[in-house]
């Protein structure tokens, strides 16, 4: 085993991140490790490979994090292939889905299948973008693989390094992860693609509106400007959606900076296949109105419904119907209803699609968001050096001073009140 981690954050510096969860997706992953040295290595690779603009926008991620004394090991890997496919090798490390330590303690022998950023870009085959996480029931070791059997890249779970419900959790693994049939020579062929988004709209035939809506509003531009990095996804209103909208919905009365929000909410700051749409682990996916209008704010619930696509924003049910256009970074679909946000039409009634696309399921919060403590079950047996579960103990006794203290004070304002 290779030598422990050393140098857990300051304690002021655990509570600056529990007291700024609201903002925590405003760090990005390099921060969160300047305070471990012995991750200084694996923290270089990710300020190298320009990938924090595909994790800001994201709502719940778990980090899979080498340290120094088992990276060296990968050490001629990392630096003989090219940026790009370093890039997607640290994508693969990279969960999109908050995993705390109970759900790991949770995970049943069988194992559970997570996906991962490198899956979204399109350039995974099948689901080798995604890991397996398994739980040795007699020993309690948790291991991450590839989905497919017997694959020759794994690693252990070695311990807990930062936990911040129920947006981010990282931990420390025993090696670099390589996805199965991962070219590690190959570049990656993806030069700009410059796409005409309201053209393609146009030769959609059935899109019109939406293209002039578009065109009129200038975003259309910021759009395609967001072609690179980790492409886009839109989701664009038929036609017929718009004629359909309630008269109650004046959605072309909304001033020139509401209606664009309203347009930046049928996108994603991610480049989604249908495939990956229909496999999405996290339902709950932000859009590129979350990042104008702050985080939680403006998102869309994603899943498989029916035996298509349905996107759920709190008071409007749609579905995919057509693929308009997919080519990596770009993809647009149609869909059966106009996405209104609750946080500008949340007064009208529920309006479901018509019986044509009916969604009959109701959306659910995606796994590891629910707003409650966690549960004090039995400990995580990871395999960790000497020395990392006395550092993790002192840790989590500070997070259980500041929770006391937040309940105390709750307590304190509730009582005056009362008293008055």
């Amino acid at each position: 085993m290779g030598a422990p981690i050393s140098h857990f954050a300051p304690i002021h510096f655990l509570y600056f991140l529990l007291l700024s969860s609201p903002t925590i997706l405003a760090l990005n992953f390099s921060s969160l490790l300047s305070s471990f040295p012995d991750l200084s290595d694996f923290a270089a690779l990710l300020s190298a490979s320009a990938i924090s603009s595909d994790l800001n926008h994201r709502t719940s991620l778990t980090l899979l994090a080498v340290p120094n004394s088992y990276l060296a090991a990968s050490s001629d890997l990392t630096h003989r292939i090219p940026p790009s496919s370093l890039a997607d090798l640290l994508r693969y490390h990279v969960l999109l889905q908050y995993l705390s330590p109970s759900d790991l303690r949770h995970i049943s022998p069988s194992g559970k299948l997570v996906t991962t950023l490198f899956q979204t870009t399109g350039r995974a085959t099948s689901d080798f973008g995604s890991v397996n996480i398994t739980r040795n029931p007699l020993d309690g070791v948790v291991s991450v693989h590839s989905p497919v059997p017997f694959s020759s890249s794994n690693a252990t779970v070695l311990t807990l390094l930062q936990n911040l419900p129920y947006n981010v959790s990282i931990f420390a693994v025993n090696a670099l992860l390589v996805p199965y049939g991962f070219d590690l020579m190959a570049s990656e062929t993806r030069p700009p693609l410059g796409l005409n988004i309201t053209k393609a709209l146009i030769d959609g035939h059935n899109f019109n509106v939406a293209a002039s809506m578009l065109s009129a509003s200038g975003v259309v531009e910021e759009f395609e400007a967001d072609e690179g990095g980790a492409g886009i996804t839109l989701f664009v209103p038929t036609d017929t959606a718009f004629s359909d909208l309630p008269g109650t919905v004046k959605l072309q009365s909304l001033p020139a900076d509401k209606k664009a929000v309203v347009l930046k909410f049928h996108v994603l700051h991610s480049y989604y296949p249908l495939g990956s749409l229909e496999s999405i682990v996290n339902p709950v996916q932000p859009t590129l109105a979350t990042e104008d209008m702050g985080a939680g704010s403006f998102t869309l619930n994603i899943s498989r419904v029916n035996g298509s696509v349905g996107i759920n924003t709190g008071i409007v049910q749609a579905s995919v119907t057509q693929t308009v256009f997919d080519q990596n970074p770009v993809a647009i679909f149609g869909v059966s209803e106009v996405l209104l946000p609750r946080e500008i039409f949340g007064n009208n009634p529920m309006m479901t699609a018509k019986p044509r696309n009916e969604i009959v399921a109701n959306a659910h919060p995606p796994e590891g968001m629910a707003m409650s403590p966690e549960s004090n079950g039995p400990p995580l047996h990871l395999s960790s050096p000497p020395g990392y579960r006395e550092e993790i103990r002192s840790v989590a006794t500070a997070n259980g001073g500041v929770n006391f203290f937040l309940t105390l004070c709750s307590c304190c304002c509730i009582a005056l009140y009362l008293i008055q």
